[in-house]
């Protein structure tokens, strides 16, 4: 059985706003990548991006600087 971690997952109201953070991580040089989303969170449209918990911080700036609309911010194990 895989060993769970603590991650940081974000889920979002359109696949569009998914796929944008995914580029802006990729600009901005935060680690993760798109999923689907845990049955435990509600997702619009079923997509979440999970990294590392170390990149809270990260995230909470780039999205207080962005355009980017999520659905919501979770730390949880995966």
């Amino acid at each position: 059985m895989r060993e769970k971690h603590l991650c940081v997952v974000v889920t979002f109201h359109t696949t569009a706003e998914a796929m944008a953070t995914e580029l802006a991580c990729k600009e901005h040089h935060i680690t993760g990548k798109l999923i689907s989303a845990p049955r435990a969170l509600s997702a619009d449209c079923g997509i979440a991006w999970c990294g590392s918990i170390d990149t809270r911080a990260d995230l909470d700036r780039m999205f207080g600087t962005s355009k980017i609309e999520i659905a919501g911010i979770y730390e949880m194990e995966l």
